[in-house]
């Protein structure tokens, strides 16, 4: 089990793989951000994106399901994360591409009030099958200490 204590600024990771399909894509437009160059190949065609793309908030649930998968494999003490900073989509996504994870712990910080836990900062970067930089944010977590 990881804890707060095994958390070491600057530690590097990469993980996931996650393919988008266009019946994902157009599913997950439907439900939750029923923009048209997201549902409509001729829409999209009219646009700066040239085609069909995922959703941002898509290529964050997507982002999420790998990084819950590592932080499983791991065995992190997570507690949750009371949120992120510098949201960015850097690039469109399109369905076929298939994207991959990498991390940076940038600092960590023990709790004042909550001796059973303590925070970290990383920052995401997910990355497109051409190594293109397609979203970026930091991360904030929240973790067990090994004292708890």
């Amino acid at each position: 089990m990881q804890y707060f204590e095994d958390i070491t600024v600057g530690t590097k990771s990469a993980f996931g793989s996650y393919t988008v399909t266009r019946e994902e894509v157009i599913a997950f437009a439907e439900r939750y951000d029923p923009q048209a160059f997201h549902l409509s190949d001729e829409a999209a065609a009219e646009t700066h994106f040239g085609r069909l793309s995922a959703s941002g908030w898509h290529t964050c649930a997507m982002t999420m399901s790998m990084l819950v998968g590592h932080l499983k494999a791991s065995e992190q003490a997570g507690l949750g994360s009371p949120g992120l900073d510098e949201l960015r989509w850097l690039k469109p996504v399109y369905p076929g591409d298939t994207l991959r994870c990498e991390t940076e712990v940038l600092d960590k910080r023990a709790s004042n009030s909550r001796p059973e836990m303590g925070s970290f900062r990383s920052r995401m970067t997910v990355f497109n099958q051409d190594d293109v930089a397609v979203l970026t944010f930091i991360s904030i977590g929240l973790i067990r200490t090994r004292g708890a």
